[in-house]
Formats: C-alpha cells, structure tokens, sequence
C-alpha cells in the first residue's frame, strides 16, 4: 500500500533476491555519498565585506562584462579585458562564455533582469506544481515535494546571480523537464536549446535527452533533440572564432578540467548547491544519497529522464570538474531535491520486497 504517491514504486515488483541485491546497493551508494566529506571543495564565503572581491569573483566578473556592454562596448573584446584584469584563463575559446545573456542583460534595465529570472523561477515553480499533482495521494505530501523543489532553488532568487549564467541554464533545463511529455516535447526542446545558447554545457542534458528518445523508440523526439544540438554547431563554430580574434599566444591557457574528484565531489556540489548547505555535511551528503534513490523509485518517463540527467552530470562533475567549477551543479540543482518526496514509498516498498515471505501453504486432502 503506497505512502504517499497514488501507485507503487518501481521497486515494488522486484522479487526477494533482487530486492536484497537493491537494499545493499542503497547501502553502498549512501556510503559513496559519505566521501564528500573527505573531497575537496570551494573554500568557503569569508562574509568580510572587504573580502567580497574574492568571495564573488566570477559574479564580479559577469557584471563587469554586462557593465562594459552598457557602456557601448563589443562583447569579445569586452569580455576579454575582464577575464585579464581578473587573472582567468583566456584559452581554449571554452573560458568564455556565449554572448547570449550578456547581450540580454545588457539591453535592458537591471530591474528588469531581476524580474525575468523571478518569472522563469516562477514557472519552473508552476510547470513542477502541475507535473507533481497527480503522483501524491494527499496534499501535505505535495506540500513537502513543493518545499523540496524551493529548497533546490535557493540560490536562484538571489539578485547577485542575476548575471550567472549556470543560474539561468539550470532553471530552464528544470523548466524542460517538466514540460516534456510523452505525446509533446516541443516546448521542452525549446527551452533546452535556449539553455544550451546561455550555457553550453546544457548541451549534456539535451543529449542525455535525444539518448533516451532513441532507447525507447521514440524516433520523432529524438529527432528532434538532435536537431537543437545540430543548431549548436554553427554557434560554437562562430563563437570559437571570435574568441580567437581577442586572444593571443600570451593570454593564460586555462589547466584543464581532468579533476578526477569523484563521485565525492558531484555530492558536494549538490550539497553546496541547493538549501541543503546548511545542514551538517553528513547528512547532507545521505539526504542527496536518498534523492538519487527517490528518483530511481519512481515510475514513469519523467523520472527516469531526470535520474538519467543527474547521472550525467554526475559524471560530468567527477571526472571534469575543478575545485573552482562546483556551480556546475547549479545546471541540475532545482528539481534534484525533489526526490527526497518519493523515497520514502521506495524505501517502504523495497524493504517490502525484501522480507516478503515466499512460502506457501500447501493443503492436501486425505481420501480414505
């Protein structure tokens, strides 16, 4: 009998074996989980206001380029200086970010920015609200799942992140994911070819997205993601080149991002990335464990999209990342939260499956 959602989860058809196989395996992810707290991380916020210059030095960084374009200036000759004043790698082209939402801000008030994020930040509230409605039985359950995603989405209402762009990139991969539907995708490719022109490792969502259509036969979707990554194509190609006409042979090279911190550090990242930053890094290094496995619980396409995003950039993140480039969780940081409302039907369903006894009784009749 479910919990709180209106069916069952994924686990609850699993036989004995594999549900003990499954019980141990949430083990052992939990005990991956507990690694972060021996990875390395960001150091963290000083709160000296006359240490802001370091504590926000790529915010800085963005408002400077956003400053110079107000001011009349080109964005990769602009964007250029910043990133020199401020001791950053100009190559490879990559350490630039795509004109897209400098030129946005740029061309219109700071107030008016501020509103459009608030709106975007809105509907990802609204399109997760109409998406989550019919999984939960009761409405206090819906109410915690609702307080999860805002608990995600902390950092995105802050004014200073106006001009990030993982900020932007990350609340319209959320706002896609919820509107992709089975029978419509077309809002939902758009607005993760919108997030790939802001941050083009959005482009890792998109893909895991084309992927999963083409699993699962879905030809026409699928087609249809690789079409917004083919339009990525010939913006890179434009956008390396005009880097390559601001930088020179003495510009700094950026040292790579072969990190290698593991999957420590992708838990990190989501700890440092959502509300769960104030809990002690313990337990928040379990409840991200218990999201993964909430995602993995429950039924349905949407789901199994969502765990296969969080995974790829869990990779992405353990393997790429910097100490430097924890925000990359910020691309998947809203909606990842969420999960938490769904394990605890999939814990009470696995322990289920894994003590159910499958004895039967046998009634023989005796004839004389």
């Amino acid at each position: 009998m479910p919990l709180w959602l209106t069916s069952k989860t994924r686990f609850s058809s699993l036989r004995q074996p594999r549900a003990r196989l499954a019980l141990g395996l949430l083990v052992l992810l939990l005990l991956a989980c507990l690694t972060a707290l021996n990875t390395a991380g960001p150091p963290p916020v000083s709160r000296d206001p006359a240490q802001r210059a370091n504590d926000k030095a790529d915010v800085l960084l963005y408002e400077s380029i956003v400053a110079g374009l107000r001011n009349g200036g080109d964005y990769y000759p602009v964007t250029a200086a910043a990133l020199r004043r401020g001791d950053y790698p100009l190559r490879p082209f990559v350490t630039f970010r795509l004109p897209t939402l400098a030129l946005i801000e740029a061309s219109q008030p700071l107030i008016a920015s501020i509103v459009m994020l608030y709106v975007l930040a809105a509907g990802v509230l609204l399109a997760w609200t109409i998406r989550l409605r019919p999984a939960f039985q009761r409405a206090p359950p819906l109410a915690i799942a609702m307080i999860l995603l805002i608990a995600g989405m902390a950092a995105f209402v802050q004014v200073e992140l106006v001009h990030f762009h993982e900020v932007w990139a990350g609340l319209l991969i959320a706002l896609s994911l919820a509107l992709r539907r089975d029978d419509r995708w077309a809002h939902a490719v758009a607005f993760g070819l919108i997030a790939m022109l802001i941050r083009e490792t959005a482009a890792l969502y998109v893909l895991t997205m084309a992927a999963l259509a083409l699993l699962e036969g879905r030809r026409r979707e699928a087609v249809s993601w690789a079409a917004a990554l083919a339009v990525m194509v010939p913006v890179i190609a434009a956008h390396a080149w005009a880097v390559d006409r601001v930088v020179d042979s003495a510009d700094p090279a950026s040292p790579g991002w072969a990190g290698l911190l593991g999957f420590g550090f992708f838990v990190k990242t989501m700890s440092i990335s959502t509300a769960l930053a104030i809990a002690p890094a313990w337990l928040s290094a379990i409840l991200v464990g218990f999201a993964l496995f909430g995602w993995a619980a429950w039924p349905g396409t949407l789901a199994r999209r969502a765990l296969a995003t969080f995974v790829a950039y869990a990779v992405l993140l353990g393997l790429f990342g910097r100490v430097d480039t924890f925000y990359w969780g910020l691309m998947i940081a809203p909606a990842f939260l969420v999960g938490l409302a769904f394990a605890p039907d999939g814990l009470n369903d696995l322990i289920a499956a894994a003590t159910r006894d499958r004895r039967r009784v046998t009634i023989t009749r005796n004839v004389r």
